[in-house]
């Protein structure tokens, strides 16, 4: 667990020696993205940054940053975690708190369309761009597409998802694309989950950017899989999400989704930093197990 001590040595270099982070980013021990069985078992924590901080009943779950963190930490202890995706606030607090030495380390790119805001689907770039992880020595990318025909702001984050795509391709950085189709439902954005809805979104995602060379899908485990894992030869991790269904439930779509060919590994994030049993070790231990074996 992380000390009070180091927590305030990372406080101390915020305030007194920032030139240090990136030295830090720097000198951080590197691994490849894939390795080994080829599978990839990352957990998310770019969630607060586009304001998003509820899990389940609990509307700030995720408000404590150090709580966040020694979470975090926690589930990085566990040598079938691969890595973390994060802003760059969350991981440059890694970062200096030696966390990331071997993982794997995503940096989140759009974060701009705020949870409930009435721009949300006008999904700026306010975080990393390709840029700065490929200078910071990051090991891949993500962003978020949404993708809402009745709403015009989709045409720009279409525009701006595929220049991302583009210039990812050119820096040789592999992407991860969250793609969803959404609408707006008594005023909040709610996202399409139905298989055909999934498929849909996996074929425009898909063709973002001059190049898919090095596009990943990021996908909800939804009905009839099959039928979506057949509408794509990009390489493909699940994501978790934020759901009410009981952890053995979860667990078991989970597994049965990482059976199919294409798919190679799990990004997760507030399921298993805050699961019902407030157990961390023992989520992160079973996803980890489902992934790896």
């Amino acid at each position: 667990m992380i000390t009070a001590d180091e927590f305030a040595r990372l406080r101390r270099v915020r305030q007194h020696d920032p030139a240090s982070v990136a030295v830090t980013l720097q000198s951080r021990t590197r691994r490849p993205l894939v390795r080994g069985d080829g599978r990839l078992f990352i957990v998310a924590a770019d969630h607060p940054a586009r304001g998003a901080l509820g899990v389940r009943s609990d509307p700030v779950a995720m408000a404590d940053r150090y709580d966040l963190l020694q979470r975090l930490a926690l589930a990085l202890q566990n040598p079938g975690v691969d890595g973390v995706l994060g802003t760059p606030d969350i991981i440059e607090d890694l970062a200096v708190l030696g966390a990331l030495d071997g993982k794997v380390a995503v940096g989140s790119m759009n974060r701009g369309g705020l949870r409930g805001a009435s721009f949300e689907l006008d999904d700026r770039y306010t975080a990393y761009n390709v840029d700065s992880m490929v200078r910071s020595r990051l090991d891949a990318a993500k962003l978020l597409v949404r993708i809402g025909l009745d709403d015009d702001a989709t045409a720009r984050t279409l525009e701006q998802s595929a220049r991302a795509v583009t210039e990812s391709a050119r820096a040789q950085l592999p992407i991860l694309l969250e793609p969803f189709v959404s609408e707006r439902v008594d005023g909040r954005i709610v996202n399409d989950l139905s298989t055909d809805a999934v498929i849909t979104s996996v074929a425009i995602a898909s063709g973002l950017g001059a190049s898919s060379a090095y596009s990943w899908l990021k996908l909800p485990v939804v009905d009839d899989m099959e039928r979506v894992m057949a509408a794509t030869t990009l390489p493909t991790l699940l994501l978790g999400g934020d759901s009410d269904a009981k952890p053995d439930e979860t667990y078991a779509s989970w597994a049965s989704a990482l059976a199919l060919p294409g798919v190679h590994g799990l990004v997760v994030g507030r399921t298993l930093l805050y699961p019902h049993d407030d157990d961390v070790a023992k989520a992160v231990g079973t996803a980890a197990s489902l992934v790896h074996g």
